[in-house]
C-alpha cells in the first residue's frame, strides 16, 4: 500500500505480526521524489512498533504488536504516524489500524464458584453466575456458555443491553438436601473466534435448609446516569429489596457482591441498612465512563438467603479538560523575502474530553502575517499569509489559541516567536543628497575636511557600509590626487595643500556600498569651496612714467590748483574679498604744509592746495598699498614729483588728468545717479536672496548649528574677476566670529566685476588715458 494512500485513509495490520512480515511500501515514482527530500518519521505512538525504511520507503513492523496492551477493550485501535519531507516542508499522516485476532481464551476470575441453594427454593429460581471475560474484541469476544449435564439446573443467558451475556442457573427440579447436599457442575465458555477458544469454571452448588425465601429486588438491573466530578457522599441510587419471609428471615442487609471489583469498592459506598449507594472518590469520565456494581441483599434467616441485582452507572462527560497544543518542526528564522504559503511550523491539538467538549478549533492572534491551515483532523500548519519586512518588524510573537466546544468553553494557548531574517533589500542612504564644505587654502597634507555617513536599514553584513570616491578628472589631474575617503569611517581627507587662486571649487561624489549579496549602493555629492587666505601681497601695475621697480616720476605745473589729480598708483591683489581690498596712504604722514594727498581707496595723488614759492621743486612721495587681510600685507610705491613752470609741462600730462571743474561737476552728478541705481539693484538682490534663503530653510533643517549662508561676492583672479558663491544647504563653521556686514568700495583701477558699474570717459582735452569709475558692494 502506498504511503500517499494513507493520507486520508487507514493502513491496516493484524496485530501480533513480527519484523518485516507486514509492511507498506511507497510506489517507485513517489519514492524517487521523496527519498532525496529526506523524508522522516516526525512523531509516532507506542515506541518503536512501526518503522519506515528511509531508503526504500517500506513501512514494517518492528516488534510484536499486542492489540490488547495497546488499546485495551476499545473497539477501534490504530497507530498514528507523521512522515515529513523537506524542500519544501510537507507532512503526510498515516494511521495504521490494528485488527484483532483470536489470541485470548475466555477467562473466569475464579476457579470455582459457590452457589447456595436452599432446599425450599421454588422451581424456576434463578442464580446468577459470574461470566467469563475475553480480552479480544468483536466476534472474537462473543461468548457462548454450556453447562455440564445434570438433572436439576438449566443454563439461561441474560443480555445486559450491550454489556455482554451473563449466565444464570435456573432451578428445574427441587433439590432434597438429604439426598443431594451439594452438586458439582462445570460451566464452559466458548468465544466466537476461528479457531475458537474455551474456558471453564467449576460450580459448587450447596443445598441449604429452611429459610426458603430470598430477598428480591424490584429490578434485576438498574441503570443510572451521572456526571463526572461529583462531590463525595453524593447519592447515586437507593436500592430496594423485599423478602416474603417473616420475622428475622425478613430482615436484610445490603452489600457489594463478591463479583464487585476493588476499584468499584473504592469509588462507591453502600449503606448496608438503607441500600443507598454514594460517591466515595473522584469520578473521572476520562478514567472510566461506566461502572458495573453487583449488589447482594442478604436476609438474617438461617441459612441466610441472598437476592442479587446489578447497578449499571453511566458516567457523563463534563468539559473539565483544557485543549493541549504541541508545536513541532519549526522552520525558523523566516527570511523576509519568503514566499507566501511557506510552512513555518506544524501544530497538533487534542482534548481528553469527548463529544462536543472534545471538539477543538484553533485561531491566531490578530495582525500577524500568518494563518493556520488544517491538514488532517486536529493537525494544522502555520503558513506565511502576507509579505514580511524585517526593517518594519524584526520578530512576531504568534499566539495559537485552541478552544473546545464545551459550555463554558475552555481554551489553551501556545506561543512561538517567529524571527524575521534579513535580506539585502535596502541600499545605504545619506541624510542629504549634497553637502557644501568650506576649507581654507594652504591646508596641511592629509587634513580631514569632512565626514560622510550613510545608514543602511538592513543588519549584519547587509548593513556594513564602505565608502569610496567616484573618481573623475579635475582639469589635467585625477580627483584622487586631491582628496581621498576612508573606506570604513567615511572621513574625507585633502591629500595636498589646496590653493584658492588655482582651484576655487572641487565638485565630486562619494559612493557608499553595503556588503550584501548582491551589494547595493548610493552616492552623495560634495561641493568643497576653497576659502581664501591672505597669502598674496598687493602687486603694483605699470605707470606712464618709467623708472625703477616701484618708483614713478611725475611732472606737475606750479599753477595747478587744489583738487588737481597729479598721478595715480595702480595695484592689484591676487587674493579675494577682504584680502584683496586695497587702501593707499602716504608714508611718512605729511604735514599740514604738504600740497599732496592720496585717495584712500582710489590711489589718486591730488593737490590739497595751490603751490607757492616755498614748496620744493622736487617732492619725494612714498605710497603704502595695504590689503585688509590678517596679517596685513603691504607693497610700497615711490612717486617722484617735479614742480615745473607752466611752459615746461607736456600737454599729454595735463590731458590725462581729470582737473577740469566741469569734469568734476559731471562726475559728482554721475555718482549720485550711480549710487541711486546701485541701491535699487542691491535692494532687489537682498530681497531675492532673503526669499530664496527662507524657502531653503523651510525645506532643509539646520545642520550642526550652522544655518544657510548669505550670498558672498568672491574675487578669485589676478585681474579682479568677481563672482557670487551661493552657500547651499549647509555651512561648515570655521570657528571665526559672526559674519560681517560691510559696504566695500574697491579701486576703479581694477577690472570691474559685472555687478554694478558706471563708467565715464575723461573729457580732458588731448587725453589718451581713459578710466572707469566703478563701485562694488559686497554683502558678507
Amino acid at each position: 500500500m502506498e504511503l500517499g494512500a494513507c493520507y486520508f485513509g487507514f493502513c491496516s495490520l493484524q496485530h501480533g505480526r513480527q519484523g518485516a512480515a507486514s509492511s507498506t511500501t511507497l510506489s517507485q515514482k513517489r519514492l524517487n521524489t521523496l527519498v532525496p527530500r529526506l523524508f522522516r518519521v516526525a512523531s509516532k505512538d507506542r515506541g518503536d512498533l512501526l518503522e519506515v525504511n528511509l531508503q526504500n520507503g517500506i513501512l514494517f513492523v518492528n516488534s510484536r504488536i499486542d492489540r490488547e496492551e495497546l488499546c485495551g477493550r476499545s473497539p477501534e485501535c490504530s497507530i498514528h504516524l507523521e512522515v515529513i519531507v523537506d524542500r519544501p516542508l510537507q507532512v503526510f499522516h498515516v494511521e495504521v489500524e490494528v485488527r484483532d485476532i483470536n489470541d485470548n481464551p475466555p477467562m473466569f476470575s475464579v476457579a470455582e464458584q459457590k452457589i447456595l441453594v436452599p432446599e425450599s427454593r421454588l422451581l424456576d429460581s434463578r442464580f446468577p453466575l459470574e461470566g467469563a471475560s475475553d480480552a479480544d474484541v468483536g466476534e472474537n469476544s462473543m461468548l457462548t456458555y454450556k453447562l455440564s449435564s445434570n438433572e436439576f439446573f438449566n443454563l439461561d443467558i441474560v443480555n445486559k443491553r450491550g454489556k455482554g451475556k451473563f449466565p444464570v442457573l435456573v432451578l428445574r427440579k427441587l433439590i432434597d438436601r438429604e439426598e443431594n447436599p451439594q452438586l458439582k457442575l462445570l460451566l464452559t465458555a466458548t468465544d466466537g473466534g476461528k479457531p475458537e477458544f474455551t474456558g471453564s469454571v467449576s460450580l459448587l452448588v450447596q443445598v441449604l435448609d429452611a429459610n426458603d425465601n430470598a430477598p428480591v429486588f424490584d429490578r434485576s438491573v438498574y441503570e443510572v446516569k451521572m456526571y463526572e466530578n461529583q462531590e463525595n457522599q453524593t447519592s447515586v441510587i437507593w436500592l430496594n429489596a423485599t423478602d416474603s419471609d417473616e420475622g428475622v428471615n425478613k430482615e436484610m442487609e445490603y452489600s457489594f457482591s463478591s463479583l464487585t471489583s476493588s476499584i468499584i469498592r473504592k469509588k462507591f459506598l453502600i449503606n448496608e441498612k438503607t441500600g443507598e449507594i454514594k460517591v466515595n472518590d473522584v469520578i473521572d469520565f476520562e478514567e472510566s465512563n461506566n461502572y458495573e456494581i453487583h449488589v447482594d441483599a442478604t436476609d438474617k434467616g438461617y441459612p441466610p438467603m441472598v437476592g442479587h441485582c446489578t447497578v449499571l452507572v453511566e458516567i457523563l462527560d463534563e468539559n473539565d479538560n483544557t485543549p493541549e497544543i504541541v508545536l513541532t518542526s519549526l522552520s525558523l528564522p523566516v527570511k523576509e523575502d519568503a514566499l507566501l504559503g511557506s510552512v513555518i511550523a506544524l501544530i497538533s491539538v487534542s482534548d481528553k474530553d469527548s463529544g462536543v467538549n472534545g471538539q477543538v478549533t484553533c485561531s491566531l492572534t490578530n495582525h500577524v502575517p500568518f494563518k493556520l491551515v488544517s491538514t488532517f483532523k486536529n493537525y494544522y500548519s502555520l503558513v506565511l499569509d502576507s509579505s514580511l519586512d524585517r526593517e518594519t518588524t524584526t520578530d512576531y510573537k504568534v499566539v495559537v489559541t485552541a478552544r473546545d466546544g464545551g459550555s463554558p468553553s475552555l481554551w489553551a494557548t501556545a506561543s512561538v516567536s517567529v524571527e524575521v531574517a534579513d535580506v539585502n533589500d535596502n541600499a545605504p542612504a545619506f541624510a542629504q543628497h549634497e553637502y557644501t564644505v568650506f576649507v581654507k587654502e594652504n591646508n596641511p597634507p592629509g587634513a580631514h575636511i569632512f565626514t560622510v555617513s550613510a545608514v543602511d536599514a538592513d543588519t549584519q553584513e547587509n548593513a556594513l557600509v564602505s565608502y569610496s570616491l567616484v573618481d573623475r578628472r579635475v582639469g589635467e589631474r585625477l580627483l584622487s590626487s586631491y582628496v581621498s575617503v576612508h573606506a570604513e569611517s567615511g572621513k574625507v581627507f585633502a591629500l595636498q595643500p589646496l590653493d584658492h587662486e588655482e582651484l576655487e571649487l572641487l565638485h565630486f561624489q562619494v559612493s557608499a556600498r553595503d556588503a550584501g549579496v548582491p551589494a547595493l549602493g548610493s552616492n552623495v555629492t560634495l561641493q568643497v569651496f576653497v576659502l581664501d587666505e591672505n597669502d598674496n601681497p598687493p602687486t603694483l601695475l605699470g605707470h606712464q612714467s618709467s623708472g625703477p621697480a616701484g618708483e614713478f616720476s611725475q611732472l606737475v605745473s606750479r599753477s595747478v590748483g587744489a583738487g588737481h589729480v597729479v598721478s595715480k598708483v595702480r595695484a592689484v591683489d591676487a587674493d579675494s574679498g577682504y584680502n584683496a581690498w586695497l587702501s593707499y596712504e602716504l608714508h611718512p604722514a605729511v604735514g599740514a604744509r604738504s600740497p599732496f594727498r592720496v585717495g584712500l581707496y582710489t590711489g589718486e595723488i591730488s593737490m590739497t592746495r595751490a603751490l607757492d614759492e616755498y614748496d620744493l621743486s622736487r617732492q619725494h612721495l612714498l605710497v603704502l598699498v595695504k590689503d585688509h587681510g590678517e596679517p596685513m600685507l603691504v607693497a610700497t610705491a615711490t612717486v617722484l614729483v617735479s614742480l615745473v613752470e607752466n611752459g615746461q609741462v607736456p600737454k599729454a600730462s595735463s590731458q590725462g588728468l581729470p582737473n577740469s571743474p566741469r569734469r568734476e561737476a559731471s562726475l559728482v552728478d554721475v555718482n549720485v545717479y550711480l549710487i541711486i541705481a546701485i541701491c535699487a539693484v542691491s535692494s532687489l538682490l537682498v530681497l531675492t536672496v532673503l526669499l530664496y534663503t527662507a524657502l531653503r530653510c523651510s525645506a532643509v533643517p539646520m545642520q550642526d548649528g550652522c544655518g544657510l549662508g548669505k550670498p558672498t561676492l568672491v574675487c578669485s583672479s589676478e585681474v579682479g574677476t568677481w563672482s557670487y558663491s551661493q552657500q547651499r544647504q549647509q555651512r561648515v563653521c570655521s570657528g571665526e566670529g559672526p559674519p560681517k556686514t560691510d559696504l566695500m568700495a574697491f579701486s576703479p583701477s581694477l577690472t570691474p566685476c559685472p555687478v554694478a558699474e558706471v563708467g565715464m570717459e575723461n573729457h580732458s582735452a588731448g587725453g589718451d588715458m581713459s578710466g572707469k569709475v566703478g563701485y562694488y558692494f559686497l554683502l558678507s
